[in-house]
């Protein structure tokens, strides 16, 4: 078979990389062989592993017990891993029915092929290296993001456990920051690394006195994506161009005539330009924010630099503006696989509660309470928003913000703290995480401690992992507060979390109140106080 020659291409990350947690719980599972010699009898072991943990599920031969031990859901983002570890016969009776018709370099036709093109983009993101017959390789980083989210069997469930959550921001941030387009692994010509052209062109942007200042248009983002080289100031300059001939809002003929006849020569017809102009910046946007660098402006109209993040921002762009070319995929992997402590150690400034106060008011400001409302219905019945901002957050971080905003919107004297970290728009970047034993929003009102703790996940996974880390931050919750209580608010409530509850508040006086979405909303849209007995 010829090789393809390399082309010029659009960027658009594999959607390995579409749900985070996905990937974390892939290297999981990947991690155990760590070592070990990849054969392609072991590459077709390996998926048989993540079949068995349902973080790959095939569509043909899925019987009614394996239907039962998935729950009956796809992979969600809020939960990447099956109800239930199937057995060897199941599993190999998927690996039967669902033969790939799938070829990759140096890999057998079929499964072997597949575990390639599941874990290629961890490959280039520097976390793991493997080659058919030598062993499976983690880096520092790929250990650490690995080993972030512990996934265990508990009560008979597959279940997942956050570890060092915060941890995953680092690894992605140290990843984006070292990626290049035409590394070894791909067979494209652009040349740049697209997190530096990105922050270098914001730079420029804010940097011009004539401009608005605030950053680059997600209208201009297709330029971005399709540039060809790394030459941010070319690119600055078009862009100003482009907004003295048409403003901040050129139409989609002007972009897409830009980046398929300008920047790429009239090579590059076949996309639709809805792919062009909404599909592919969306998806560029939610993997830079991945990074913690970058924030949404204009009710989601713009994108700049999270001024939070200035230090290490300006640490970046001093160290890699200028990148080495890598001849072979070993030595790229070793450039991306060697940690820079200098990037991990660079801390983010912390934020003091009269900033979240005032962040709290300003979106409350932006959002009305029929607003929140809706959006906190959308994640009750599982449907997609359509808010140009909301849509950046995963449903977990988005219930956060909503919750926070809905306590605020009808008790506006409760003092409010929302434990998720922010950036200098006040849009959360990750979930609270329970670290330190605190839970996701701690609410006062008088003397009165009230914890809220949301979350997506149902059925005996929510029984098995949220009552009791909530029963224990309520707990330390109470040390400081005269009376408490916690709402536990999610889609829906398993009746075993309600026994757990009941049991809970009989052995320890801890007085939880589950609520679904929807009960909470009706609360929320009643009550006189915050605080219940």
């Amino acid at each position: 078979m010829p090789i393809r020659k390399p082309e010029y291409k659009p960027l658009l990350f594999t959607t390995t990389l579409r749900n985070p947690s996905r990937l974390k719980g892939l290297l999981s599972i990947l991690h155990k062989f760590n070592g070990e010699v990849l054969t392609n009898g072991k590459a077709e072991e390996i998926m048989g592993e993540i079949i068995r943990y349902g973080l790959y599920r095939p569509t043909r031969g899925v019987t009614a017990d394996i239907e039962a031990k998935w729950g009956g859901k796809r992979i969600t983002d809020e939960s990447t891993i099956g109800l239930r570890l199937l057995d060897n016969p199941e599993v190999k009776h998927l690996l039967e029915n669902n033969p790939q018709d799938h070829k990759e370099a140096g890999f057998n036709k079929g499964w072997p092929s597949r575990f390639a093109t599941v874990f290629d983009l961890a490959k280039e993101l520097g976390f793991v290296y493997y080659k058919q017959d030598n062993k499976i390789k983690f880096s520092e980083i790929g250990l650490k993001l690995a080993r972030s989210i512990n996934i265990e069997i508990k009560e008979g469930l597959i279940v997942s456990e956050e570890i060092s959550p915060e941890f995953e921001q680092q690894a992605f941030l140290h990843a984006l920051v070292k990626y290049q387009r035409n590394n070894p692994f791909v067979r494209v010509l652009n040349e740049n690394a697209p997190l530096i052209l990105l922050l270098n062109v914001i730079n420029k942007l804010n940097s011009d006195k004539e401009l608005n200042g605030a950053g680059i248009s997600k209208l201009e983002l297709p330029l971005v994506i399709f540039w060809k080289d790394n030459d941010a100031d070319k690119l600055y300059k078009l862009i100003k161009e482009i907004r003295k001939e048409h403003g901040y809002n050129p139409s989609t003929e002007i972009i897409v005539d830009i980046c398929v006849n300008q920047i790429m020569g009239g090579a590059f017809k076949k996309f639709n330009p809805t792919s062009i102009m909404v599909d592919y910046p969306d998806e560029f946007i939610r993997k830079m924010r991945l990074t913690g660098l970058i924030s949404l402006r204009g009710a989601g109209r713009f994108i700049d630099i999270n001024k939070k993040e200035q230090e290490k921002v300006e640490y970046i762009l001093a160290h890699y503006s200028n990148y080495k070319k890598y001849a072979t995929e070993e030595e790229y992997f070793e450039y991306m696989a060697t940690t820079d402590n200098n990037l991990i150690s660079v801390a983010t400034a912390p934020m003091s509660y009269a900033e979240r106060e005032k962040f709290l008011a300003k979106w409350v400001e932006i959002y009305s309470w029929d607003q929140i409302k809706n959006e906190m219905l959308n994640l009750a019945k599982r449907r997609l928003t359509k808010d140009e901002v909301l849509k950046y957050l995963s449903s977990p971080i988005r219930l956060e913000f909503l919750a926070a905003l809905a306590i605020k919107t009808k008790f506006p004297d409760v003092k409010v703290i929302a434990n998720y970290p922010y950036d200098d728009e006040g849009l959360p970047t990750s979930t609270a995480g329970g670290v330190g034993d605190k839970g996701d929003i701690e609410c006062y009102e008088e003397a009165n401690g009230i914890l809220i703790e949301v979350t997506m996940s149902e059925g005996r996974i929510q029984t098995v992992m949220e009552i009791w880390p909530i029963a224990r931050h309520l707990k330390e919750f109470s040390k400081n507060v005269k009376k408490s209580m916690c709402y536990f608010v999610a889609p829906s409530i398993f009746r075993d979390s309600i026994m757990q509850v009941e049991y809970v508040k009989d052995k320890e006086n801890l007085n939880i109140a589950p609520k679904t979405i929807e009960q909470f909303l009706v609360f929320m849209d009643s009550a006189q106080t915050l605080y219940t007995t």
